[in-house]
């Protein structure tokens, strides 16, 4: 049997943001049987811990179809719930994932992950984009719909804020048009003073949507950047997430623009634990 916890990411409360199960003790775990426990915890990621140092920690994040390389709500989910347990002290650990090594700052209520190196380059038409999640070229805004990335690439859509709640996905023509993204494609409602609502439909979970995304939220910091609608130095942003899903999610964003380049990014937000227990190890 292994140890277990589920938490809930980027949440203002529990029962809110995006669930995570975290399973413990997962170092002689195949892939396969790594696939078959996130298909059983059935949520949108679930984490494998393999190995705990002084400093961090070393982890597999699956969704219910695939491995990822690196998704932002269970970094962030992952380290937090290693400090609360004591298995690591409280402040910066690194973590050891497929992307490579990345910092998080854990603190009493949450994190704060550090986003890899910027990736940015041309995406799709947004009008096609615009399409393929059921919305017309009178929706997006005009702006261009790259695809970034800090970790994971999302194509970034812009859209008006009254079109957000009737995007819905067309599955195979997002497959179509993203087929060499690995996260998704973030649309994106802009609002004032930096609070930001997003939906994120989510490849690797076969396009459906996800109440949470911290690796999409750095992108759209990179975004905003490349945009121009924010300026020198370190920037806050606040994205509003999960809504149509019921689920609620803040996610707490700084983008660093140094020279008119993004050189860092971040997303930060609470964790919840919710539950623990043993689960079978897969035959």
């Amino acid at each position: 049997m292994l140890r277990f916890e589920v938490v809930d990411v980027f949440a203002p409360r529990p029962f809110a943001g995006n669930p995570l199960a975290v399973v413990l003790d997962a170092a002689d775990l195949t892939t396969e049987q790594c696939q078959a426990l996130a298909r059983e915890f059935h949520l949108s990621e679930t984490t494998f811990v393999t190995a705990v140092d002084d400093g961090g920690y070393r982890v597999r994040i699956f969704t219910t179809e695939t491995e990822l390389p690196f998704a932002g709500h269970p970094s962030v989910g992952t380290a937090h719930t290693l400090v609360r347990l004591g298995m690591l002290t409280p402040g910066t650990v690194l973590q050891d994932c497929g992307a490579g090594v990345v910092p998080v700052e854990v603190t009493a209520t949450g994190a704060r992950l550090t986003g890899g190196p910027v990736q940015m380059r041309p995406g799709p038409d947004p009008a096609a984009l615009a399409a393929a999640v059921g919305l017309g070229p009178g929706d997006v805004t005009g702006r261009p719909a790259p695809v970034v990335g800090c970790g994971l690439e999302f194509a970034q859509l812009d859209v008006h804020p009254a079109a957000l709640d009737r995007a819905v996905p067309d599955r195979r023509a997002l497959a179509a048009l993203l087929p060499d993204v690995d996260g998704g494609v973030s649309v994106l409602a802009r609002g004032a003073d930096g609070e930001h609502t997003v939906r994120v439909f989510a490849g690797g979970l076969a396009w459906e949507e996800d109440p949470a995304t911290g690796s999409a939220a750095l992108g759209t910091g990179v975004w905003l950047a490349a945009e121009g609608l924010v300026g020198e130095g370190t920037t806050t942003y606040r994205l509003h997430q999960g809504a149509a899903l019921l689920r609620p999610s803040v996610l707490d964003g700084t983008v660093t623009v140094q020279g008119g380049r993004v050189v860092a990014a971040t997303v930060a937000g609470d964790v919840h634990p919710v539950s623990r227990g043993t689960i079978a190890v897969p035959a």
